[in-house]
């Protein structure tokens, strides 16, 4: 092809990606059959996803987690049924059942009318984008964030900062935001993380005040609960929970032990002790005893 032609053909393509940033927005042909949604962004534009086939939870498949468990159930029905609710955020150790209570909410709760989507981080800007779209609907929507945190020079959390308190256009009394993170306060723990705020680059007369009102986000969630890593029995329990939804189950006192021993050695190796870690072992023990079996 003509060098000349190639050009004229990528800069009349980057001219419509251009103007497609600009063009007035046209109204979303959303499924709202769907219980569970994820926010596409394509060319700079944001849609609504629904998803065919969610991965969802049994709240009975989540233990040792029961005050964690009770207080978002509490919250959730109270939303579900047009009562007070406030928003969530869920932090603490790795692997210990946040994202999946909020996937065994919707369970439970989907036929009553609750609805999840959820906004990847990198895409909260268009938070009030998602919150018009859905405001006047009559189904319950979670707005969730999973693995919520914020680096230096994020600016996202100023958008997630309008929904949790409210514009002047009002609250939209049917949305809640529900958030995971590992951390606490939503920003790294370390000094070293936070040198572009305690020094920064642009030389701000009170970075502070910037550090301080991210880290008072966190505050304006009304619901905050933590989740500590498991002992080793809580962790035993989930391994052995796990295991019989397998499929598989000792047959003996010695098969038993065997497991357990197993088991408390994968912690070793993967340096935790979760349910994330107790269903990875789960899969692997099943799988080779099964394996064994049919051969």
């Amino acid at each position: 092809m003509n060098p000349l032609l190639t050009q004229t053909l990528e800069t009349l393509k980057t001219t419509l990606e251009c103007a497609q940033l600009v063009l007035p927005t046209t109204e979303q042909d959303v499924n709202w059959s769907a219980h569970a949604y994820t926010w596409q962004v394509r060319h700079g534009r944001g849609s609504l996803h629904g998803l065919v086939n969610p991965r969802l939870f049994d709240l009975d498949e989540l233990s040792s987690i029961d005050r964690q468990k009770n207080a978002v159930i509490r919250n959730t029905e109270q939303f579900v049924k047009g009562l007070p609710a406030n928003h969530v955020l869920l932090t603490g150790a790795r692997g210990t059942g946040k994202s999946s209570l909020v996937r065994a909410c919707l369970k439970r709760y989907a036929d009553n009318g609750l609805r999840v989507i959820e906004v990847e981080k990198s895409d909260l800007h268009d938070l009030p984008q998602i919150v018009d779209l859905i405001r006047h609907r009559a189904e319950r929507f979670i707005v969730f964030c999973d693995d919520l945190s914020f680096e230096h020079q994020d600016v996202g959390y100023k958008a997630l900062k309008v929904v949790l308190d409210g514009s002047f256009s009002g609250y939209a009394e049917n949305v809640l935001v529900y958030a995971t993170s590992n951390r606490r306060h939503l920003l790294p723990e370390y000094m070293s993380d936070n040198v572009g705020y305690t020094h920064p680059s642009d030389e701000e007369l009170h970075p502070s005040e910037t550090v301080e009102e991210k880290i008072s986000l966190s505050e304006r969630f009304g619901l905050w609960l933590s989740f500590y890593p498991f002992k080793q029995d809580d962790y035993l329990t989930i391994v052995m929970q796990s295991v019989a939804r397998l499929g598989w189950s000792p047959s003996s006192e010695e098969e038993q032990t065997e497991l357990r021993k197993a088991a408390l050695q994968f912690t070793l190796e993967r340096g935790s002790r979760s349910a994330r870690v107790a269903q990875h072992f789960a899969r692997q023990w099943v799988g080779e005893k099964l394996l064994g079996q049919s051969s």
